[in-house]
C-alpha cells in the first residue's frame, strides 16, 4: 500500500511538470515511518539494474522507445515485482581510503552463474584513467528472498578477480556480513558508524 501511494505521488509530480522519459523520484523515511521527498533525478540512475532484475523489464530499452515517441505497453498495474535484488558498485578505489586507484587491469574476471549480472566495460589490459570516474563494474545479484540476494552476491565477489588496481570489494564483503544490514536496519549514515565501528578506515 505504501508503494503504491508514493507511486501516485510520483505521477501526479512528473505530470504536473510534463516529463516524459525514465527517471527516479527519492524519498527517506524518518524513525516513524513518516516519508519526505528528496530530488528528482531526470536521467537513468545507476541502480536501475536492480529495478529490471526485479521486474524483468529493460529501462534502457523503454527510454529509448519513448524518446522515439512510442508509448508504454503497459500499466503500473502489469508490473510484478518477484525477488530481491542488490547492486555492488566495484570501484578502482582504496577500499579504506575511498582514493582513486588508477592503472592497468592485469587481470579482470568478473563473477558469473544463476541470478548474478554484471555491468561493465572492462577488460584485461584496460586502462583506469584517473581523470574520469573511477567506477569499473556493477555487480547485480538477483534472490527469492533478501538474505538469497546477499548471499549470492557474497558468493559472486568472491569470484571477482582484479589485478592491477585496487577495488572496494573487500568493503563490499565485509559490509554484507554485517548483522545490522542483512537485516535492514539502515540508515543514512550507516557506512560512516560501520566504519568508526570496525575501525575499516587506516590512518594514512
Amino acid at each position: 500500500e505504501l508503494r503504491k501511494e508514493i507511486g501516485k505521488l510520483v505521477v501526479q509530480a512528473a505530470q504536473s511538470v510534463n516529463y516524459c522519459s525514465a527517471g527516479t523520484m527519492e524519498f527517506i523515511f524518518d524513525d516513524q515511518g513518516r516519508y519526505y521527498f528528496m530530488e528528482m533525478n531526470t536521467r537513468i540512475q545507476v541502480e536501475h539494474p536492480v529495478t529490471e532484475l526485479v521486474t524483468g523489464l529493460d529501462l534502457i530499452k523503454e527510454q529509448i522507445r519513448i524518446a522515439a515517441g512510442e508509448k508504454l505497453g503497459y500499466t503500473q498495474d502489469d508490473i510484478i515485482f518477484r525477488g530481491n535484488a542488490i547492486e555492488c558498485r566495484i570501484n578502482a578505489e582504496c577500499p579504506e581510503t575511498f582514493f582513486p586507484s588508477p592503472g592497468k587491469l592485469n587481470t579482470f574476471h568478473p563473477p558469473q552463474g544463476i541470478g548474478v549480472r554484471v555491468d561493465t566495460a572492462a577488460y584485461n589490459e584496460y586502462v583506469i584513467n584517473p581523470y574520469y570516474d573511477s567506477l569499473l563494474a556493477k555487480i547485480v545479484c538477483w534472490g527469492r528472498t533478501r538474505e538469497e540476494s546477499i548471499n549470492r552476491m557474497k558468493r559472486a565477489l568472491e569470484m571477482t578477480v582484479v589485478e592491477g588496481v585496487k577495488t572496494t570489494i573487500p568493503l563490499h564483503l565485509k559490509i554484507l556480513d554485517d548483522e545490522d544490514f542483512r537485516a535492514g536496519r539502515i540508515e543514512t549514515r550507516f557506512l560512516e558508524r560501520w566504519i568508526r565501528n570496525n575501525g575499516w578506515r587506516n590512518s594514512s
